[in-house]
């Protein structure tokens, strides 16, 4: 697993590239979380003078999936970057790798999906149904891969709303299911890691109100499949 990154820290907030595979929140047996991570940096950065130090999660990514995340420091940053995160001020991209070929070299998809928290699935249902909700990106292609392992191509997502696995699920609901995804990929894999890494954040400093823009390169078994000598 990648180690937690650490790309800026202030009095206000930490951003962090969080590994695929951790949890962005409180996670589940003796496994570490981002939170408890940050947690135990600063209790060691005060050198013990803060024995439960202060940590918000603005936003969220699926355990599998790595990326930059922000974290909030106190209430008030927390509170500003929240209703940022409300009124769609944080802009989150992320690259993939997609199992087939779009349609169009560019667009969006706007669905409805409703969240199943039993079988902790979300779903794509129609406009209407009861207790959905609107789910839109914008995708754009970087590259099509012609591979022995079939066609894939290698894409650019902005995510304008935060539904639960809504690229996942929205992504697998278009015949496009992210390479190496378990849940929402069908087709027998055999990579551990799942081709989607939130690779841009851009948000404005909840004191500053500087415009902050954080940017990393995609990482992992899936994105090896970039080095495939054929393309189109």
């Amino acid at each position: 697993m990648k180690h937690p990154e650490i790309l800026h820290e202030d009095e206000d907030i930490i951003v962090v590239i969080k590994p695929s595979g951790m949890s962005s929140e409180g996670g589940k047996g003796l496994d570490l979380d981002m939170v408890s991570f940050l947690k135990t940096h600063l209790y060691e950065a005060s050198k013990g003078g803060e024995p439960d130090p202060y940590i918000a999660p603005i936003h969220r990514l699926d355990k599998p999936v790595g990326g930059i995340m922000v974290y909030a420091k106190n209430q008030k940053a927390a509170a500003n970057l929240s209703d940022q995160l409300q009124d769609g001020n944080i802009d989150k991209y992320y690259q993939a790798i997609l199992c087939g070929e779009l349609d169009e070299p560019e667009g969006r998809f706007e669905d409805y999906l409703i969240f199943d928290k039993k079988a902790n699935v979300s779903k794509v249902v129609k406009k209407g149904t009861k207790n959905a909700k609107r789910a839109i990106l914008e995708y754009e292609e970087l590259d099509a891969l012609e591979t022995d392992k079939g066609i894939f191509t290698y894409a650019l997502i902005r995510l304008l709303t935060g539904r639960h696995h809504q690229i996942r699920c929205q992504m697998a609901a278009h015949n496009l299911p992210i390479y190496g995804d378990r849940k929402y990929n069908s087709s027998k894999q055999t990579i551990k890691q799942i081709g989607l890494i939130a690779t841009r954040l851009e948000f404005d400093h909840p004191t500053t109100n500087e415009h902050m823009v954080f940017k990393t390169e995609p990482w992992g078994e899936a994105f090896d499949i970039l080095d495939a000598e054929e393309m189109w």
